[in-house]
This record gives structure tokens, C-alpha cells and sequence, in this order.
């Protein structure tokens, strides 16, 4: 993900930024709250990882404080940003993402009353501040303080993507404890086709420790396959070779190391890569539907309680860059045991046809 802030070698005392911030606020003084919130965002650019990770929590709890109408954004960037400097992202996410999740609604909340005034939903606006005007009130059919609630979350709501994605990539906890609740949101915002919210809705749709069992139809064999940490099918793909060829259980194309490496270093690549990786498989959905490898783990179908995934002969050979989609989440597929017989033939009996095990002994 891209650094929120760019960053400066020169030093601050960036504590003491916070500490007058949080006496304002407690002080309900606008004008010192002002200045201090300019010295802390302008602080953070220039302070030391160190100062980061004190400063962050520090920050993240302050944006409950912080009026709806106001920086709130902000103030979470710069969370978000020390975040990315080494503050602790569990102690960081829930105040960012109740923000999230905040203006998540408020901004599905504007677009039904911006709907019911008589434009259909094809007609909602570009999240421009230029919608804020006089009328707006009257459109929503509330006063002038909630309609400029709803209009800016409308507005802004792009602006919290960063600083969730700092504490969402960093932490599996995180996306365990908040995930759930935002995603259903998210994705409403984003079928809406006003706001590009890709990032963060595959953030919060990572699976982690997940099982998944996965069947091979050329060999007719199974596997319970344990997932987590995974952007992307890309991603997804290039683990399932490396785990199933490469551990000599299936033939194919087995993925070079620098793409394995690639999925599931800890260190993120700086920059864009020239690595290459090739597809061993077609993903399929238990009724033989593919499922893409520019989709997610997460659309992998649940049956009977557990997420199944059919591997078949790839219909044409396919490459892509090795890079994966979220540089500080590195991804992880483990082989959690190989099926029997018995219990592979029961697992392809859910499939449909074309996916059954035609050599299944």
C-alpha cells in the first residue's frame, strides 16, 4: 500500500505535539485544538520510527473526540501513518475502523436520501464537496448539520482507505475482530460505482487460518489446504502450485521461487518486481463455474460447512506478475492433510458432473 505521508529525515518532538493535542481537545478549545492538529499532522512527516509507534494508539484514540463534520480523515492518516512506521496496529484499528465503519454508513445513508428526493440510484453524485449547498438539506429531508454529516462521509469516505489498510494488513487480529462487520457495507458503497473502495473491501474480505478442501480432478485426489494472509486468486494460485506440484502430490507447473517468495515474504518488494508467474490450474466452483484469478479466496463456495475448490487442467496457459497484491501481507498455504479415498469421493459427489473424479480408485 502506498505511504500515506512522505517522510522526512529531520527529527520531532513529536510526544509533547500529541500531548498539547489531546489537553486541547479534552479542553474543548477550538482554535488551540486547530493549531495543535496542524503541528501533529506536520510532526509525524518529520518524526522518528520510535516517536511513530508511541504517537499512533495515541492519535487513534483521539478520533472518537473528533466531530463527525470534522478532520477525522486526517487524524486517522496519521494513525494510520505511524502505524506504517511501527505502532501497534491492534492498538491503532479500532478506533480507525469504527470510523470506517461510521462513515461507511452514513455514506450508504446519503445515497437512499438522495434517491428518495426523486433521482434513481444511477443518478447519485460523483463525491465532490460541490453537492454541499443550500438545497441539501431540503434533499435529504434533514437539518443542515446532518445533512453535511452524511454529505461528507459521501465525500471522504475513500480518504479513511489508507489508514484501514494500515492496521488490516498488519495484523491478522485486526481482520478478525473487525473484518466481518465492515465488509457487508463496503461492498454496498462499492456496487454503487461512485467510490473505488477495491482495496479495502479485499482487505477485509483476507481469510486467515482458513481450510479449505481442494480437489483435484485430473488425479482425482483431495486436500484440506489451510489458507491465510492471501490478496488474491493470483496470489491464491501461485501458493495452491507450490503446495500441491511442488510437494510432488499433483503434476504441473510448478511456480519459480521468486514467485513463491514473492507471495509470502514478510519483507515487502520495494517496488514493482519483473517476476512472472504461470498457472498450473483452472480454479473451479464445485458447479463447474471458474472462479477468476482476479478475484478472492473468499469466493471460494462454502459446502456443507467448509470451502470447496475443484483444480482442473488449465484451459490455456496464463502468466501474470509475481507481485502480490497487498505488499505487507504476505500470504501463507500450508497442506493440512491428504484426503483418503473414501473422503475424496465424497467430497467430488457435491461437485457436479464435469468435475467428477472419473479415476478415482
Amino acid at each position: 500500500m502506498p505511504v500515506i505521508f512522505n517522510r522526512k529525515q529531520k527529527a520531532s518532538p513529536l510526544a509533547a505535539m500529541v500531548s498539547e493535542l489531546e489537553e486541547a481537545v479534552a479542553a474543548r478549545d477550538g482554535d488551540r485544538t486547530g493549531r495543535a492538529f496542524t503541528a501533529v499532522i506536520n510532526g509525524v512527516q518529520a518524526a522518528s520510527d520510535a516517536e511513530c509507534g508511541v504517537a499512533g494508539p495515541r492519535l487513534a484514540a483521539l478520533l472518537p473526540a473528533f466531530p463527525p463534520t470534522g478532520p477525522r480523515p486526517m487524524l486517522a492518516m496519521a494513525a494510520g501513518f505511524c502505524t506504517e512506521r511501527g505502532a501497534d496496529p491492534v492498538a491503532c484499528a479500532a478506533p480507525i475502523l469504527d470510523g470506517v465503519h461510521q462513515d461507511l454508513l452514513d455514506a450508504l445513508e446519503f445515497a437512499r436520501r438522495w434517491a428518495a428526493a426523486g433521482a434513481g440510484a444511477d443518478e447519485l453524485p460523483k463525491p465532490d464537496e460541490e453537492i454541499m449547498d443550500d438545497a441539501l438539506p431540503a434533499r435529504l429531508g434533514c437539518d443542515a448539520y446532518e445533512a453535511t454529516r452524511l454529505a461528507l462521509a459521501w465525500c471522504s469516505v475513500e480518504q479513511w482507505q489508507p489508514p484501514a489498510l494500515a492496521v488490516l494488513c498488519r495484523s491478522a487480529e485486526v481482520r478478525r475482530r473487525h473484518a466481518s462487520a465492515l465488509l457487508p457495507a463496503c461492498r454496498a458503497l462499492e456496487a454503487m460505482e461512485r467510490h473505488d473502495l477495491k482495496c479495502l473491501s479485499y482487505a477485509l474480505a483476507v481469510l486467515d487460518d482458513e481450510p479449505v478442501i481442494v480437489l483435484h480432478r485430473p488425479s482425482g485426489t483431495g486436500f484440506e489446504v489451510v489458507i491465510g494472509g492471501i490478496g488474491d486468486n493470483f496470489q491464491l494460485h501461485t501458493l495452491l502450485a507450490h503446495v500441491l506440484v511442488g510437494g510432488g502430490h499433483v503434476t504441473g507447473i510448478e511456480p519459480s521461487a521468486e514467485s513463491v517468495r514473492l507471495a509470502t515474504d514478510p519483507e515487502p518488494a520495494t517496488g514493482r518486481t519483473q517476476a512472472v508467474a504461470t498457472g498450473a490450474f483452472e480454479l473451479l466452483t464445485p458447479d463447474g463455474r471458474t472462479l477468476w484469478n482476479e478475484g478472492l479466496p473468499d469466493d471460494i463456495p462454502v459446502v456443507d460447512g467448509r470451502r470447496l475448490l475443484v483444480l482442473d487442467e488449465p484451459a490455456y496457459r496464463r502468466s501474470w506478475n509475481a507481485d502480490r497484491f497487498f505488499p505487507h501481507l504476505p500470504g501463507t498455504a500450508e497442506l493440512g492433510r491428504v484426503l483418503s479415498a473414501d473422503e475424496t469421493r465424497t467430497w467430488f459427489a457435491r461437485t457436479s458432473p464435469g468435475n467428477g473424479a472419473d479415476g478415482l480408485s
